[in-house]
């Protein structure tokens, strides 16, 4: 975990100085590290990176997640969870709409795009409830169907007793 703190670390000073064009922008202003928490969505996170975009018009102005990544993995279903997450807390925090957001490979140096679509949405919020109700009843789920993540999985030591 050290190791990735410090290369989001290195990610950030280049992010400052990088155009906003990886994400399809011309203009817009950076917020890096934002916490938020939401009773009414039952999360809390931590946002590696935002983009408010400028608008002329205010009902044109939107927000964009990045979350930066260690890995070369492509953004799979889990990706996409936390992205859209990350998404309905900024938009309860800012009251901006954000459609789109990022996955940025730190060691391939890319931006990749995950759109915020009504179904992942829609999930992140059957997330939440199931997660509640394993919590509530405190069972611990079954194991993976495949366990090749489990390996480099930061949290892998309190599943010890699954995987």
């Amino acid at each position: 975990m050290e190791e990735g703190i410090r290369r989001h670390q290195e990610e950030e000073g280049r992010e400052e100085r990088r155009s906003l064009r990886p994400y399809g922008l011309v203009d817009g202003e950076r917020f890096f590290h934002i916490a938020l928490h939401s009773t009414k969505l039952g999360l809390t996170g931590k946002i590696d990176l935002a983009i408010a975009t400028p608008s002329r018009e205010a009902a044109s102005a939107e927000a964009i997640v990045v979350e930066y990544k260690s890995s070369e993995y492509k953004a799979g279903p889990h990706f996409a969870l936390q992205l859209a997450a990350y998404a309905l807390l900024i938009e309860e925090a800012w009251q901006l709409p954000v459609k789109r957001s990022f996955l940025y490979s730190i060691p391939l140096r890319l931006a990749e795009p995950v759109p915020i679509t009504p179904d992942v949405r829609k999930k992140v919020t059957q997330t939440v409830q199931q997660i509640e109700q394993i919590v509530d009843s405190e069972i611990m789920p079954s194991p993976p169907a495949s366990q090749h993540r489990c390996i480099t999985c930061e949290l892998r030591r309190f599943c010890n007793d699954v995987v």
